[in-house]
């Protein structure tokens, strides 16, 4: 016996309850994702994408689908689900880290011992030699940069060489050093630590920790400076995306130290005639989706001198909280880097043509 024919009108009913029956079940997947996705932050799991299990799950809906649609047809289909899904697991991600906007809308300003970075706060300079050397240069560095009003003095006590057999720093000693040159000129000093084992004796001496661009994914480092409760400066790794940077800083706030200063240092590309490119855009995305705020290592970006002016006068620009330079009485007796430090006479010339920028800005 034959079945009687439907109307247009009946099977269009079906089809509407289907579709509403349809979207139930993508609201609840997409529910179960963001759990997911919030299960993956909490783990530490800054990537969302997943290719091998995507790969499993289209390869069990092609083998299940009953037809009429072909695999082809099925496949193209879930993907385009699991794209959804996925754009919906990082913004609901996103929407919870401690470094968005979206959780803090105003801008964090540190305060480091009286010293004011970010927000409504004038641009900073942090300038020093690239390493600490010996007393008499740190002391001579700190003395003439803080006579030009510099409050942050740098220097690496230790020092990540791609070299093994170039100079790697001078330990306990150079933070001895620079430690005390800071503080008999009214300064604070940061220093990069590259090891865990080194955050406390690092923290003894230093104001601030810096994570350098070679570190930004050792993660255990990160959640040891996070813990250290010391301000840290977090430089954006050699081939980073913005969103890896991001992520690293998220782990020095997850655990509980929400002073960090992220810091654009140029990443690497094709270039050969600079040092390093530098990501202008990163600086002003990383102030526009966080409330962190946000330097430029010029120096590093760069790596030859005669940049240093027209790239510092870009970041500020762009909206930098301040600006990060090398300095160095000698640099060409320096034991590192010495292509790219400014002397004194340098370092003069470079606050001359950036001082019209470093006003204080209206209302303060």
């Amino acid at each position: 016996m034959t079945q009687p024919q439907r109307s247009i009108d009946d099977l269009r009913a079906e089809i509407d309850q289907i579709n509403r029956d349809l979207l139930t079940l993508l609201s609840r997947r997409g529910e179960v994702v963001a759990q997911i996705g919030h299960a993956k932050t909490r783990e530490g799991r800054p990537h969302h994408y997943d290719p091998a299990r995507e790969e499993k799950q289209l390869k069990e809906v092609e083998t299940l689908n009953p037809g009429p649609f072909t695999g082809a047809a099925v496949k193209a289909i879930f993907k385009e689900i699991f794209k959804a899904s996925l754009a919906l697991e990082e913004s609901n991600d996103k929407k919870q880290l401690l470094v968005s906007r979206k959780v803090k809308d105003e801008d964090t300003v540190l305060d480091i011992d009286g010293v004011r970075v970010g927000g409504d706060a004038p641009p900073i300079i942090v300038a020093g030699p690239c390493s600490i050397e010996s007393e008499e240069q740190m002391e001579t560095t700190a003395r003439f940069l803080a006579a030009k009003g510099v409050k942050i003095l740098r220097g690496g006590a230790y020092k990540p060489r791609t070299s093994p057999y170039g100079f790697q720093g001078m330990g306990v000693d150079g933070l001895i050093i620079g430690g005390r040159a800071a503080r008999d000129n009214g300064m604070l000093f940061v220093t990069e630590v590259m090891d865990t084992r080194d955050v406390e004796v690092v923290a003894e001496h230093a104001d601030l920790l810096q994570v350098g661009a070679r570190n930004m994914h050792n993660f255990s480092l990160l959640r040891e400076v996070g813990r250290s409760r010391r301000p840290v400066l977090l430089k954006r790794g050699l081939s980073a995306t913005i969103e890896e940077w991001l992520y690293a800083a998220e782990y020095i706030l997850s655990e509980g130290n929400n002073e960090v200063i992220l810091c654009e240092r140029g990443i690497r590309t094709f270039e050969k005639w600079t040092r390093n490119t530098l990501d202008l855009s990163a600086v002003a995305l990383a102030k526009q989706e966080t409330h962190l705020p946000v330097i430029v290592d010029v120096t590093h970006a760069a790596g030859r001198r005669d940049l240093l002016i027209p790239l510092a006068k870009a970041a500020l620009a762009v909206g930098a909280d301040g600006i990060h330079v090398e300095v160095h009485p000698s640099p060409a007796t320096a034991l590192s880097d010495n292509e790219q430090q400014l002397d004194f006479a340098g370092y003069e010339r470079f606050m001359d043509a950036l001082s019209p920028m470093l006003r204080l800005p209206v209302g303060v």
